[in-house]
């Protein structure tokens, strides 16, 4: 999953989200330095990792794309299914996608000092370009893309991928029906034991 989903699947905890939200750029087990709902968000995002990685319908949401994108298939499915849940975020809360992603960033400056470096870096160009409700458009996911497309060393050709998108819309989106119901419940449970 993206970063909206891994916001959303952190519940109402603002350090929990953060947690969750700058874990990729995390490596091994030596967090203890951070604050202990932020630790629980990175488990969290490990836990939401290795379940969707591993899940049949996320498989196969991939497989439609591992011709032309090979090991890239994944990251693109990521966030192909960030968009369907940005699209129909009144399915998944009552406030709307535009105050929530407003409360998230207000939480990023809030807790300034609790970002990694590169999060902090990269925060002021996310609240910029309002990431996360750029996620409702196909263009706003074509967007994404090409810039993660530049950021590639090797030429991943993901900014190709919204004519899959599209050509498979439909497919795409019910396979994110599907999944992210039993997302929701692996991670709701997981909260619990953290």
């Amino acid at each position: 999953m993206n970063f909206l989903a891994h916001i959303y699947l952190s519940g109402d905890n603002d350090l929990m989200k953060i947690g969750n939200f700058m874990a990729d750029g995390i490596h091994g087990k030596n967090f203890d330095t951070f604050s202990l709902e932020i630790q629980k968000g990175i488990i969290l995002h490990r836990a939401i990792d290795t379940f969707t990685d591993a899940h049949p319908i996320f498989r196969q949401s991939t497989k439609r794309l591992h011709a032309n994108y090979h090991h890239y298939s994944g990251i693109i499915v990521d966030i192909f299914y960030d968009h369907f849940l940005a699209k129909n975020w009144s399915n998944y809360s009552d406030e709307r996608l535009e105050d929530y992603s407003e409360r998230f960033y207000q939480s990023l400056r809030d807790n300034y000092n609790d970002l990694t470096p590169k999060t902090q870096k990269m925060m002021p160009y996310m609240i910029d370009h309002n990431w996360l409700l750029s996620y409702q458009t196909i263009e706003g996911i074509e967007n994404v893309l090409v810039k993660m497309d530049n950021r590639m060393k090797r030429d991943s050709n993901m900014r190709f991928s919204v004519a899959e998108l599209r050509t498979y819309y439909s497919d795409f989106e019910q396979e994110f029906n599907y999944f992210f119901e039993e997302l929701k419940a692996h991670s709701k449970e997981k909260i619990q034991t953290l």
